[in-house]
């Protein structure tokens, strides 16, 4: 599944897909990352989730959350040089996850590895702009 809230983001989405061969293999979706991740099918349905240019750390924590199912991964680019506090473990905690570092996988790519350990509540995330208006940290 591929989503971003803009439609002209996800049409653009849509073509390169099928223009890979890969639109029987792919869903588009276009909506609030907060509502696709109570949508019963997307919600703990994930092994991996990528996020990029997303948002701050805990509104990505928190959304990212909803779609990984327990040992899911949530991958997160990050920049060259990350603040310590970045992704404080009693934040994470709140949405079930830990982080398990920084790697980067070719010269110039940062990502941060964050790993789904308990599953999250009903109400992770909360609702539409919610996280983003009144971030967890």
């Amino acid at each position: 599944m591929l989503i971003d809230v803009k439609e002209r983001r996800t049409a653009f989405l849509l073509d390169a897909a099928h223009d890979l061969g890969l639109g029987e293999r792919v869903e588009v979706v276009t909506a609030p990352a907060e509502r696709a991740a109570r949508d019963p099918r997307w919600r703990h349905a994930c092994d991996l989730v990528v996020a990029r240019s997303f948002g701050p750390t805990a509104v990505v924590a928190e959304c990212g959350a909803g779609f990984l199912r327990r040992g899911g991964w949530l991958l997160v680019s990050e920049p060259p040089v990350s603040e310590p506090d970045r992704w404080p473990a009693s934040g994470l905690r709140r949405f079930g996850l830990r982080d398990a570092g920084r790697v980067e996988p070719v010269p110039g790519v940062h990502l941060r590895r964050l790993r789904q350990v308990e599953p999250t509540g009903a109400g992770v995330p909360r609702r539409e702009g919610l996280p983003a208006r009144q971030p967890a940290w």
